[in-house]
Formats: structure tokens, C-alpha cells, sequence
């Protein structure tokens, strides 16, 4: 993958060094179990970091003018961004749609966001309330370190992952599924988050896809991102967190399931091969 000497994008909100809100940073193994515990359960584990209280909002707008890119790390995540935003730009004017680009948010240890506080061992994440991702590049040591997931592309896929959930919320399809699922079982619940998260995994192979030209995206590059879906599948965590593998609880799919679906969307290169929601068999 060749990133450097791309455009980068300006909807990066790096709040590193903005003294941002919350507990203490944990050690990366810390890190790592309460990550593990999270993917678990299927909850979030932002109160397992002792922050406590009741979790605060705040809005704030994108960056004003040019994005000062202050070192490598946040160019990366600016190019990657860049990227979808020109993917999915024109993936929805070809279909007579407006994309409204979603804003990253860079972030040490924790921040507020619109759908309460954001921590480090939460991982990256979409939050509808105010169309942003979230992004403590620390999960990218994590990964390198103690999944074996690393990798610039393994990265990416990771941003295109989320940015995949702010498609689905543009199309309105989030919040279909939230709504049903705060009427379901948690059973029932947990499967529809299964298909939510694996439609945004077929979204980031389309994502892969279109950009491969580019960013001049290898097959060792699409083997990086598949072993990293393998390595961030429900079973995989479940077995990796030292207990069994319970299928009712998983939220975001096996680590077959991820691999297939994401490498479905990047040998299409079409969002109708993603849905997952109608798929008989995931």
C-alpha cells in the first residue's frame, strides 16, 4: 500500500494534545483484556476504566480550513479518510445521492463524544449523535502487538470499517437496526448487530476495491486485512479471552464470516453484494 504524497483529508479533529477528557491511559495488555472483555460481552467497557460518572457530550465542528497535519501517524489516518471520502463520494452520485462526509476524531486516552464518553479500550467506533469516528491510534499498537493484525492496510481497513457505519447511518440503515434491535431479544439483538457489522466489513472491500489503483494495494495488502478479520472475530476474541466460544453472544461476526464478507465486497466492488440483512447464510 502506497499512501504517502496523497491528498489528505481536513475532517480530522486530533484532540491528542487537547488534554482530552477521562481516566488515565491503560498499558497495552490492560488494554488488550478490556478490549477482549468488550467483544466478549458485547457491551460497552468504558466504565471497566475506572472514569466513572454519567458520560458527557459535546459537539464541536469540523476543523476550519486546511487540516495541519502534525505528524506521520495523522497522515496516515488523513490519506486513509481522503480515500472514503472519494470512494463514497461517487458510489452515491452515481446513485443521485449526497455523501456527507463524516468527521475523525484523534484522541488520547479519552474524549467526549455524541454518544457519551469515549475511552482507549472502547476501540475505534462510529457514533450516529454526531457522525463521527473515533480513533485512539493506540488500538493500532494493540493490534500489532498482541493480535498480530498489524500493518498500514490492516490499518486501513480498520478506518474504512468505520466509515463504513457512517454510509449506513447516510442511508438510513443504522437506525432501522437499532430500532429493531431495541425491541428484540438479545439474541435476536446480538444477530442483527452480527449483519450490521458485516455489511460494513463487505463495504470496506468495496472501499479497497475502488481505491486499490491508488493507493496501489497488493495481494500481500488484502491478505493483511483478511488476517486481521480473522483475528477480530467474535470466536477468535472469545477464544483469545480464555473462555468458550458462545455463539448467541456474538456482535460482530466469526472470523470466516468477516474475511468472506469483506473480501466479498472487494471482488464486486458492488454495495448490492452487501446485504447482508437478506443473506440466508452469513
Amino acid at each position: 500500500m502506497q499512501w504517502r504524497g496523497r491528498r489528505t483529508s481536513r475532517n480530522i479533529d486530533d484532540r491528542r494534545r487537547g488534554g482530552g477528557s477521562g481516566g488515565g491511559r491503560l498499558g497495552i495488555g490492560a488494554t488488550l483484556i478490556v478490549l477482549l472483555v468488550g467483544a466478549y460481552f458485547g457491551v460497552d467497557v468504558s466504565g471497566l476504566l475506572g472514569g466513572g460518572g454519567v458520560p458527557t457530550t459535546q459537539s464541536s465542528s469540523a476543523p476550519r480550513g486546511p487540516n495541519q497535519i502534525d505528524d506521520d501517524q495523522e497522515a496516515f489516518v488523513a490519506t486513509v479518510l481522503a480515500e472514503t471520502e472519494q470512494v463514497w463520494g461517487q458510489i452515491f452520485r452515481q446513485s443521485n445521492l449526497d455523501y456527507d462526509d463524516t468527521v475523525l476524531v484523534l484522541y488520547s486516552g479519552g474524549t467526549a463524544s455524541g454518544c457519551g464518553q469515549a475511552q482507549s479500550a472502547m476501540g475505534p467506533f462510529y457514533c450516529p449523535g454526531d457522525q463521527r469516528v473515533y480513533l485512539d491510534t493506540d488500538f493500532f499498537r494493540v493490534m500489532e502487538q498482541q493480535l498480530q493484525a498489524g500493518g498500514d492496510f490492516a490499518n486501513a481497513y480498520v478506518i474504512a470499517h468505520e466509515v463504513a457505519h457512517h454510509v449506513q447511518n447516510l442511508l438510513g440503515t443504522l437506525s432501522q437496526v437499532n430500532a429493531q434491535r431495541s425491541r428484540a431479544s438479545a439474541a435476536d439483538s446480538n444477530a442483527l448487530s452480527v449483519r450490521l457489522e458485516l455489511q460494513a466489513d463487505c463495504y470496506a472491500g468495496i472501499w479497497a476495491r475502488a481505491a486499490a489503483d491508488r493507493l496501489q494495494v497488493s495481494d500481500t495488502d488484502i491478505r493483511e486485512a483478511l488476517r486481521t478479520a480473522a483475528r477480530i472475530g467474535d470466536d477468535a476474541l472469545q477464544r483469545a479471552a480464555g473462555g468458550r466460544v458462545v455463539p448467541d453472544s456474538f456482535t460482530h461476526g466469526t472470523s470466516e464470516q468477516r474475511q468472506r464478507w469483506f473480501f466479498a465486497g472487494y471482488s464486486e466492488g458492488d454495495p448490492r453484494t452487501c446485504d447482508t440483512f437478506g443473506a440466508r447464510s452469513l
